[in-house]
Order: structure tokens, then sequence, then C-alpha cells
């Protein structure tokens, strides 16, 4: 997101994005809660501490953002991403956990999250991402970025011509979520309202069959390359 689009991002709305927590521990839920609130663009509505009620609780809370944790009992996080996104469930999502597992990051990332933080990064690293994945830019600990770059650039497999199955305002919306803007500025943008530009969004990501907007975008990429 440019400069310009962040301007006219926080010109939108001066409400706080709002922001679910998901993570059995609730010593660690609390520490995060107050680091997240000390912010004066960020709010926690909610918090869970299971997949199980998250899930139900995302499509009921609405939230801008779901940060939520891998390793759970009962269903886990990569589960819990996989039911959300099949639900329908439009939020974005970024993983935050103790594992820096190749194959834990881009099964998150292809499971529908949005981004993939480290429990152990600095606490104001933490909070930079938040507002990077809230804004709709994507959520990467460092040390994890190329491994998902490599994982997302994959060739690909698709029809030949997977953008022939979108209407031409889902094309439009497709290369506004490429150009890396939150839906809030997608609205302003086309001069239409926040829900119904999370129902194009669904409705892209499900023609194109991917679980989130950072394969999305990621793809529409490559598509211009």
């Amino acid at each position: 997101m440019t400069q310009e689009q962040q301007k006219q991002e926080q010109q939108v709305s001066n409400t706080p994005a709002t922001i679910m927590l998901v993570d059995d521990h609730p010593l660690f839920r609390k520490g995060l809660q107050q680091l997240i609130e000390m912010e004066d663009d960020l709010a926690v509505i909610s918090q869970y501490s299971n997949g199980t009620d998250a899930i139900s609780g995302a499509l009921k809370d609405d939230p801008d953002l779901i940060i939520l944790d891998l390793n759970m009992q009962g269903i886990d996080g990569l589960e819990t991403v996989k039911q959300m996104r099949l639900q329908g469930v439009t939020a974005r999502i970024i993983m935050l956990t103790v594992s820096d597992n190749d194959e834990d990051v881009i099964a998150a990332i292809t499971n529908g999250a949005d981004g993939y933080l480290l429990k152990d990064m600095e606490p104001e690293d933490i909070v930079v991402n938040i507002k990077q994945a809230v804004t709709g830019r994507m959520a990467i600990s460092e040390r994890l970025t190329e491994t998902l770059a490599t994982a997302l650039r994959r060739p690909n497999k698709k029809s030949e011509n997977p953008l022939d199955g979108l209407t031409s305002r889902e094309l439009e919306i497709l290369k506004l979520i490429a150009k890396g803007m939150s839906n809030k500025l997608i609205a302003r943008e086309l001069d239409i309202s926040d829900g119904t530009v999370k129902v194009h969004v669904k409705h892209v990501l499900k023609k194109l069959s991917f679980r989130s907007r950072v394969e999305a975008a990621v793809w529409m990429v490559d598509q211009n390359s």
C-alpha cells in the first residue's frame, strides 16, 4: 500500500479496527490485549480460547482482523482458519504462534491465513504487523518471508483462463486487492458499501479457488508480471 493509500485509509473511518483474539493461554491473550489497546486505532472486541467457539464467534462478531494461535487443544489453528473460510468469514486472519516450521507457514497461508507472526517477536514489531494486516498488507515475520514467497509463487495449476469466470466488477476488485487495498478503501474507490465489497471478495476467492486475499493478490501480481 502506498503512502497516499494509507492516508486515504485513515480518512475513510476514524473508528478503531476491530480485532478478535483466539488463543488457549489466558495470560497471553491478556498481555496481547493490553498491547493492542495501547493503540488508539485498534480495539479488541472479543476473545476465544478454542477453535470451535472462535468459528461461530467470527461469524457473529464480524471483526476486521482475527489473531489466531496455531497450536490449541481441540481444533488447532490450521483447521480453525480452514473452517472459518469455508463458512464465509471474510476478516483478515493472521497466525501468531511459536512455530517457525516451514510446513506450518505454508499450510496456514494455503488454508486461508493472511499472515504469519512469531510470538518471540518484539512487542512493537507485533503491533506494526497487526496494523499492516488491518490495512490489507501481508503480515509476516521477517525470517519467514523467503519461505512464504517461494511457496506462494509456485507454478499456477489452475484453469488456463481463470479470470474469464469473474464479472467485470469482481475483476476490478481483484485488481484493487492486488494493490493491497482494504475493503474500506475499495468501497470508497468504487463508491459501494463495505458489505458489497465483502460479498464480491468472497465470490472472487471462491471462483479462483483461493482461501485468502493474500493468495489472490500474489497470484494476480504474478499474472501481470
